[in-house]
């Protein structure tokens, strides 16, 4: 496996091995083992699968308390995955992190807590899957907007198509700080 490191500590770009030939392609996409090793010691809790249509933005979504690290994938399109740092103190708090995550590139994004998480999705459908190191836990809920004009993100959609829900959250910058994790 080949790590890759972002612009951001600890957010890292896994590119797992890839077994092709006349059939396929096989590949292991998480051993829990092999992971520690790189410095993903997390307790997996639950997974999660979303399909999207093409424009969606799915978040910035985070979780404070119970921080959900997440190990996220797509298995059928492509998206623009973006990581953002809200750990009150941390030195690159505000700051971002962004791959392109798609079926074919195998790429997979680890994402520690204390970051919200973003996707938005380039291809016409995409199926993306994400382990969470945490229960989802509606309470402890939070979100920024996806267009904060202080993150400045280079989202591949001007227009996207958006939840309710994700529509009405504001600015990190807005936040109270108690809804954020702490570096």
């Amino acid at each position: 496996m080949k790590v890759v490191p972002t612009s951001i500590a600890d957010v890292l770009i896994l590119e797992p091995v890839v077994f092709e030939d006349h059939r396929g392609y096989f590949m292991e996409i998480y051993q829990r083992e092999r992971y520690a090793g790189l410095g993903i010691d997390v307790d997996f809790v639950q997974d999660n699968l979303s399909v999207s249509s093409k424009g969606t933005i799915r978040g910035l979504h985070f979780q404070h308390p119970h921080g959900q690290a997440k190990l996220v994938q797509v298995l059928h399109g492509e998206v623009f995955d973006v990581a953002v740092d809200v750990r009150r103190g941390s030195p690159t708090f505000g700051g971002w992190a962004g791959v392109v995550l798609s079926c074919t590139n195998h790429r997979q994004l680890f994402i520690p807590q204390g970051f919200a998480h973003g996707f938005c999705v380039i291809s016409d459908k995409a199926v993306f899957h994400y382990k969470c190191g945490d229960f989802y836990t509606p309470s402890a809920e939070r979100g920024i907007i996806w267009n904060d004009s202080d993150l400045k993100i280079d989202w591949p959609q001007e227009a996207p198509v958006i939840s309710e829900k994700d529509a009405m959250y504001g600015r990190l910058e807005d936040m109270p700080a108690d809804f954020l994790p702490v570096y």
